[in-house]
C-alpha cells in the first residue's frame, strides 16, 4: 500500500489508504533508503510516503552538498512538495533519511515542522555516508517533541561518494584525453 501523492501545484495532501497505522516516510537522494522504506513498507504493510521538496535538489551529488550545507548554515527548512493527510491515524511512523553533513538533511526538519508527531512512535532508518549519524537523532528529538523515539535502524550506504572517488581515480591515472 502506498500513500498518495498529491499532483505538484495541487493543494491536496497525500492520502493514506486509511487501513494502515503505520507509516513509512522517507527521504532520499541516490535510492539507498528509498531501498530500505520499500522493504519495510512491503513487511508490514505500511503506507509509504516520500518526502520531498517542492523545488528538487540538483541531480549533481556536489551541487547537492554545497545547497544542503548552505541550508544548514542558513537554518533554511526547504518548502515541501506534499505532506501527510489524516496523519492522526497513524500510530507509528518509521521515518528514514541520509545524514548530510553529519545531521539529518534540512528537508527532515521541513517535514517534523509540518507534521505533529505527537503521542506517536517514531521509528527511525538512517543511512550514512561514512561519519555514522552525527546529530541527527538530537534533530529528530528536537523537533518532534511528545513523540516516543525507538532506537534507529542505522546502515552505512556510502556506494555514491565512492564511486565518484573511484572513477576520478581511474581517469587520473589515464594519459591526457582531448
Amino acid at each position: 500500500m502506498t500513500a498518495g501523492l498529491a499532483a505538484a501545484g495541487d493543494p491536496a495532501n497525500a492520502q493514506a489508504s486509511g487501513q494502515s497505522k503505520v507509516l513509512v516516510a522517507y527521504l532520499t537522494r541516490s535510492g539507498n533508503t528509498r531501498v530500505i522504506a520499500g522493504q519495510i513498507s512491503r513487511a508490514l504493510e505500511a503506507d509509504l510516503f516520500e518526502i520531498e521538496t517542492a523545488k528538487p535538489y540538483p541531480a549533481d551529488y556536489r551541487q547537492t552538498v554545497a545547497q544542503a550545507e548552505k541550508e544548514r548554515q542558513e537554518d533554511f527548512e526547504p518548502p515541501l512538495k506534499a505532506t501527510v493527510a489524516n496523519l492522526q491515524a497513524y500510530d507509528t511512523v518509521f521515518l528514514g533519511f541520509p545524514v548530510w553533513g553529519e545531521t539529518a538533511p534540512s528537508v527532515i526538519r521541513s517535514f517534523l515542522s509540518k507534521h505533529d508527531l505527537s503521542g506517536k512512535t517514531v521509528r527511525p532508518f538512517i543511512t550514512y555516508g561514512g561519519y555514522g549519524v552525527g546529530s541527527s537523532l538530537a534533530v529528530l528529538a528536537a523537533h518532534s517533541p511528545g513523540a516516543r523515539i525507538e532506537p534507529p535502524f542505522v546502515m552505512e550506504a556510502d556506494q555514491e561518494r565512492r564511486t565518484l572517488e573511484t572513477v576520478t581515480s581511474w581517469l587520473g591515472g589515464l594519459p591526457t584525453i582531448k
